[in-house]
């Protein structure tokens, strides 16, 4: 039997809500998975893409990873890992490097054999380049064989990717399916096959609201005491705490109620988020967030976007000034591209998610291009840079690489090779 840790989307180096304590969060949530995989002796650690939130990383991001693998290597359990959209690039990826120190393994159509299981990985790959793969795996000779992959997969929230035609159409007989990028965990059973996602190890969005973990998954003949070789099983992990307060403001209710609210719940070192509903008086966000910080709070977000009607007694008819700004946008003949930009830039989401939605805009149509058309720009690095998120800050536009995804679901992302084989079909291989 085979005693695996499955995680991923571990986004380690995410300064979420522009806060370092966030930042060294992420780090300390991965720390605590290779803790875990050491106390239990497990046979190997399996990453599922996302290990980190930047193709980027920092030093201290990247020192601290490699002090983690380092504990695997000295406990002598291997760490296996495909590439996720946020760390993708299309040149070498910070997983080949970890590889040629002797500290990881990128998982590609060969196998990699731990106890009696084959593993296989499969890069996140845009659902532009999907056509040409042929799900050609190197056979094996263990009892059970793995895929890990990164992408969302049917029948789970948000898929793009059909995963009955991957099990159909790939050339080894899978028992399971190692799943990262949604980062809800779940698991269902396919063309036979178990797929699973263990989630994120911590809350990338203020919509994650349960748990975070991992999986612990058995594979063998005797993972679940039974016929079937794959067990599976969910493991939370201790992260810091999210304290949500929902408030549904009564007629004549307002700040001094949300305020109460807030004094019920224990806000000590939490990231505090609250949202506002009702028919109560206009809150200023900023005098919650104040209370709740003097309450100890590490970060307070508030979410209210009621819709508050004017009362008067003259009927006057104002033009829809959306209506108005789509109007001049279309005006200005701006490219599909920058349409896409405003969209984001002028949308419902938080603050927070705008970079890495504009960021993932625009990262998708530079990977969807001919990389011929982008010749000018080398490996796109810096072709679109400064784009304004609207929120006080710049974003980095850069496209060197397939990264940058909504904090809730990644949808893009590339690690397959430039070059098609000569019958114009993209192999899963290594791509290096």
């Amino acid at each position: 039997m085979t005693r695996v840790i499955h995680t991923g989307d571990t986004h380690i180096g995410y300064r979420q809500y522009h806060s370092p304590e966030r930042r060294a969060d992420f780090l300390d949530a991965f720390e605590r998975v290779v803790a875990d995989a050491v106390d239990t002796d497990a046979d190997t650690v399996v990453h599922a893409g996302d290990l980190f939130h930047d193709r980027r990383p920092d030093l201290p991001d990247l020192l601290g990873v490699l002090s983690a693998l380092r504990t695997l290597d000295d406990a002598d359990i291997p760490f296996l890992a495909v590439v996720g959209n946020h760390e993708s690039t299309r040149g070498g990826q910070w997983l080949d490097l970890f590889e040629s120190m002797g500290l990881a393994t990128r998982l590609g159509d060969q196998p990699t054999v731990v106890g009696d299981t084959a593993f296989y990985g499969l890069d996140h790959v845009p659902e532009s380049r999907r056509d040409a793969l042929d799900y050609e795996f190197a056979p094996h000779d263990a009892d059970v064989a793995v895929l890990v992959s990164h992408g969302l997969f049917e029948p789970f929230a948000y898929a793009d990717w059909d995963t009955e035609e991957v099990l159909r159409e790939s050339t080894v007989d899978f028992d399971a399916v190692l799943l990262g990028d949604n980062h809800a965990p779940d698991t269902v059973q396919v063309e036979g096959a178990w797929v699973t996602y263990c989630g994120s190890t911590e809350r990338a969005s203020a919509g994650e609201r349960d748990p975070r973990g991992y999986n612990l998954v058995r594979l063998g003949a005797d993972a679940d005491d039974g016929d079937d070789p794959v067990d599976i099983r969910r493991r939370t992990l201790e992260t810091r705490p999210f304290v949500f307060v929902d408030v549904e403001l009564g007629e004549g209710e307002g700040l001094d109620r949300v305020r109460d609210r807030v004094r019920e719940r224990d806000v000590a070192d939490a990231v505090v988020i609250v949202r506002v509903t009702g028919d109560g008086e206009p809150i200023a966000p900023a005098a919650v967030e104040e209370f709740a910080a003097e309450r100890g709070a590490l970060i307070a977000r508030v979410t209210d976007r009621r819709e508050v009607e004017a009362k008067t007694e003259l009927s006057v008819s104002f033009a829809d000034p959306d209506e108005a700004v789509r109007e001049r946008i279309g005006d200005l003949g701006l490219s599909e591209a920058a349409r896409e930009v405003d969209d984001v830039v002028r949308g419902d989401l938080p603050d927070s998610n705008v970079r890495d939605e504009v960021n993932r805009r625009i990262e998708t149509r530079f990977d969807e291009d001919d990389p011929a058309e982008n010749a000018e720009t080398g490996d796109g690095a810096d072709a679109a840079d400064g784009v304004d998120a609207g929120d006080g800050t710049e974003v980095d536009t850069a496209v060197d690489s397939d990264s940058g995804a909504d904090e809730d679901a990644d949808t893009d992302g590339e690690a397959i090779p430039d070059d098609p084989d000569d019958d114009g079909q993209l192999t899963l291989g290594d791509s290096r």
